[in-house]
């Protein structure tokens, strides 16, 4: 099958790869119809997140179709149409069932203490097979796999994997109330999601940081107040425009790559697709080897703790390394602000998002800019990275195998497929 395969910082391939084999009871194999491009998978590719294994396939959205499943998989049927939550859990440990599913103990084969596992990231993730391909196994598949509507399509579900889940959970994060004004940093498909999210949650105000002009368009589509950092400062303009008081909320939805870091010197980079990623892969520093993209502080969070009103809170969903060490930690504690943060945890989220979806409340498409076929990933792979106009969001689409194999055959034996379970209205 084909798959996009990282082999090192800036060098990323798409090559034919073995398809992936149950390897336990509770796996699946899943015919991916659409996967995605997400900035994560830019920060493993510039190296600003690093530890990942050459050879790893990339990515961690998408939805498919159940081709194969093990004898502990009880509750789905080949020809289910799916989408993959972007973090992995067991389902049993005490984490998942408190709903700390990106924390599960069992998932991250590193132990328990490891974090939080997922597809298509580096060592310290479990360095999972990923979901830019054509097929992919997934663990604990009765808990991985969420079962679709017919009514939502492959461009709705492919943001529910990841970027929806991840912008609403920021906004719940933040603590946002009816009536509170939110600043949101990073107008990507996350801080999109952060944006529609916190408006669900009744934000009478959002502002949306940024500096790339499509991206503002598209937040002040959705009704909020844009600010281009690039013309003006965020805080000082935030400061004025809430009466000197600040925001009540912020949320980081950018992360590690939100400000480059200065006085690096760019490597000069060999192979495919290296010297349009360079400016992004610095890899000297004048503090030596000890130095790491991620010790450098986030623009971002500064602004957004600067701009922050006394006792606001901070939510965190932005990437960052294990390595990130800087914080604006006394300002944060002079102002009694709160500040929560860490990885979505997609299983909980997705079933309510999904029925957002069939309610018409929210319609993620509007955030897909993008669908290419996979046979062109490298190069949406450079214009996602170049931020190139128009390049918010950027579905995969593998070609379509027109010939019968195992699942049709399969699909005759068990259809109709299981219908998708009833689900709970979310909270108001």
């Amino acid at each position: 099958m084909k798959a996009v395969v990282f082999h090192d910082v800036g060098d990323i391939r798409l090559e034919e790869v073995a398809d992936p084999v149950l390897q336990a009871p509770t796996d699946a194999i899943v015919r991916l119809t659409a996967s995605a491009i997400c900035g994560t998978d830019l920060h493993f590719v510039r190296g600003s997140v690093s530890g990942m294994r050459p050879g790893t396939i990339l990515g961690h959205e998408g939805v498919g179709v159940v081709e194969t499943l093990g004898t502990d998989v009880r509750n789905l049927q080949v020809g289910d149409r799916v989408v993959i939550p972007s973090t992995i859990a067991c389902g049993n440990c005490s984490y998942c069932r408190a709903g700390y599913y990106a924390q599960c103990d069992t998932a991250n084969p590193n132990g328990p203490q490891a974090g939080t596992a997922f597809f298509g990231g580096p060592e310290a993730s479990g360095s999972f097979a990923g979901l830019q391909a054509e097929k992919a196994r997934i663990p604990y598949a009765n808990i991985g796999l969420i079962k679709l509507p017919d009514s939502i399509s492959d461009d709705q579900a492919i943001l529910l994997s990841d970027v929806f889940p991840t912008g609403y959970f920021g906004a719940e994060m933040a603590e946002i109330t009816p009536g509170d004004t939110v600043a949101v940093f990073g107008c990507g498909p996350v801080g999109q999601f952060a944006i529609a999210s916190a408006l669900l949650f009744g934000a009478s105000r959002v502002f949306a940081i940024d500096h790339l002009s499509d991206r503002l368009q598209m937040a002040r589509q959705q009704g909020a107040e844009v600010i281009n950092f690039d013309e003006e400062s965020p805080v000082q303009t935030l400061q004025r425009l809430t009466g000197g008081i600040g925001v009540d909320r912020a949320i980081d939805a950018v992360g590690v790559d939100a400000e480059p870091p200065a006085g690096l010197d760019d490597p000069i980079q060999q192979g495919q697709f290296r010297s349009e990623m360079a400016q992004n892969t610095p890899r000297t520093h004048p503090d030596g080897d000890n130095w790491h993209p991620g010790n450098a502080p986030s623009q971002a969070l500064h602004w957004a703790v600067e701009g922050l009103a006394k006792a606001g809170t901070l939510a965190i969903v932005g990437l960052y390394p294990p390595q990130s060490r800087s914080f604006p930690i006394g300002l944060a504690t002079s102002r009694n602000l709160t500040i929560n943060m860490g990885n979505c945890h997609h299983r909980r989220y997705i079933p309510v998002l999904i029925e957002l979806v069939l309610t018409g409340r929210v319609d993620p498409t509007r955030i897909l800019t993008q669908v290419e076929p996979m046979q062109d990933s490298i190069e949406a792979f450079k214009a996602f990275d170049r931020g190139a106009c128009g390049w918010v969001k950027v579905a995969l689409q593998p070609e379509a195998d027109d010939t019968d194999g195992p699942l049709d055959e399969a699909l005759d034996d068990s259809f109709p497929a299981s219908d998708p379970p009833s689900m709970a209205s979310p909270k108001p």
